[in-house]
């Protein structure tokens, strides 16, 4: 067990297992092209956490593949926005359901406090998630009157396959800051998060896919 400072109970978590350490590319959950890992740190103990996959070039072209391929192909670009907006809301829950062992995954990869993950972070971001999911339907043109009786419109389109790289020091909340306006338009994405911080990415990858398993 490891708490914080003030020793209270509330404070004190539970080391969580260390479950997703592999690439997450196309669905599942991969090694890298060449089998290299890198250590994860606590940075509290010093302590390795886990090793995690590396991912090089040919293992971000497989990614960037399997993202056009779904993007140009698959069902989420063509998803009415209010059926986005249902499955974003279930990954919201499910965010909500796994908030001891999220906050707990930053606390020892990140060196947040565990009283702030699980009070301010993680219910932030299923905060986030469903803020944008309110919104995939109410993605709208404009009609424009011309001249000579003429009217044009605008069509607001997903642009395409979107490519986040995220920083150590809030893993899960500026992780939903970039991907939840993608996938409320419908874009599919590549996330690359801090090496310093891969474990919640990786838990939500595993969420997402739970919800599409449920969903599709």
């Amino acid at each position: 067990m490891a708490g914080e400072s003030n020793g209270s109970a509330e404070n004190v978590i539970k080391i969580p297992k260390i479950k997703f350490t592999k690439l997450f590319i196309n669905g599942e959950f991969v090694d890298s092209v060449s089998g290299k890992t890198f250590e994860t740190i606590d940075p509290r103990t010093g302590e390795v956490i886990a090793r995690v996959a590396q991912g090089d070039k040919e293992d971000v072209e497989l990614a960037v593949k399997a993202a056009r391929e779904a993007f140009d192909h698959g069902r989420w670009p063509r998803m009415p926005g209010s059926e986005r907006g249902r499955i974003m809301m279930k990954l919201a829950d499910l965010i909500d359901e796994n908030i001891e062992e999220l906050a707990a995954l930053d606390t020892i990869d990140a060196g947040k406090l565990f009283s702030m993950g699980k009070a301010m972070d993680i219910p932030g971001v299923s905060g986030l998630l469903r803020y944008f999911a309110g919104a995939a339907d109410k993605i709208h043109g404009q009609t424009l009157k011309m001249a000579n009786e003429y009217q044009a419109y605008t069509l607001l389109e997903p642009i395409g396959v979107v490519g986040h790289i995220t920083p150590w020091n809030f893993p899960s909340t500026i992780f939903f800051l970039k991907v939840a306006p993608a996938l409320t338009a419908g874009c599919t994405m590549i996330v690359k998060p801090a090496e310093q911080t891969p474990l919640s990415a990786l838990y939500y990858a595993h969420l997402a896919k739970l919800v599409c398993l449920l969903s599709f």
